[in-house]
């Protein structure tokens, strides 16, 4: 076997006959490169299939929200339309499946992979939705939180990480406080969907670590600023226009995955 297939490191960690333990904090399993390809195989089939099916068929039925008086948008059954179908159907089944690789192979066959796996379905159609309309429906997030969170209490039972999940929790309601000050503060610049979506990458991200829910939630604000000034001074959005944040979250979140822990190590020394 290739010396690349022989052993695959997780996250900063110790070498150990031929494979890498995870450091405690992301919990005691040994991930094997046999362990990534797998989970990666996995997050490919499921989440992208997943993505491509579930996506169009939900802006099909999710609910329009309230409009305030001279605001516009495109409906979301119109992302679906027989024009737009197979676009959206490809774009969000594509984004889940990349997403899904990744995670599978960063995470393997964790207590947290069932989770993330959801998260990443789920994320994939609303980055979509919110690229397309600026809004981020709470139709779909609302129940992500029931599924992810469901996710991860049967993965902590499985496992008896009850203190990841209790980080978990916490790291849910902090990523919400933050993102709802920053609301409260600049309404023009945070959505109150941004808000939402918040608190269930939080959450996620807290049950790896603190180090992976600072790089995650860093990371999408980073992202959007310099994305954001970016496609400002290009004339792509206008400075008074709503800029859909959502997609920015999701990526860092995915970073936070997959490089908070040796950012952590980094940092700490």
């Amino acid at each position: 076997m290739p010396a690349a297939l022989e052993t695959h490191r997780f996250s900063t960690g110790q070498a150990l006959g031929g494979r890498w333990r995870v450091p405690d904090r992301l919990g005691s399993w040994i991930v094997s490169a046999e362990n990534a390809l797998l989970a990666a195989g996995a997050g490919v089939v499921l989440c992208g299939p997943s993505a491509f099916l579930l996506g169009p068929w939900l802006m099909r039925r999710i609910p329009e929200p309230v409009l305030d008086e001279g605001e516009t948008k495109t409906p979301y059954a119109a992302l679906a339309g027989r024009g737009s179908a197979g676009s959206s159907a490809y774009w969000c089944g594509g984004a889940a499946a990349v997403a899904g690789g990744l995670l599978g192979w960063s995470l393997g066959t964790s207590a947290a992979l069932a989770a993330w796996l959801l998260l990443a379905v789920a994320g994939a159609v609303l980055g979509y939705i919110d690229t397309r309309t600026r809004f981020l429906p709470s139709a779909i997030i609302w129940p992500t939180y029931g599924v992810v969170g469901a996710a991860l209490i049967v993965g902590a039972a499985v496992s008896g990480e009850w203190g990841s999940l209790r980080r978990a929790a916490i790291a849910g309601v902090i990523g919400f406080g933050v993102f709802y000050l920053l609301w409260f503060v600049f309404p023009r610049g945070v959505g109150f969907g941004d808000v939402r979506l918040s608190g269930l990458l939080s959450m996620a991200l807290g049950w790896l670590g603190w180090g992976q829910l600072v790089t995650g939630l860093y990371g999408g604000f980073f992202l959007g600023a310099v994305i954001g000034i970016v496609l400002t001074l290009a004339k792509v959005f206008k400075r008074r226009q709503l800029f859909p944040f959502g997609p920015f979250m999701l990526v860092g979140a995915l970073i936070g995955v997959l490089m908070g822990s040796p950012l952590e190590h980094l940092y700490l020394g």
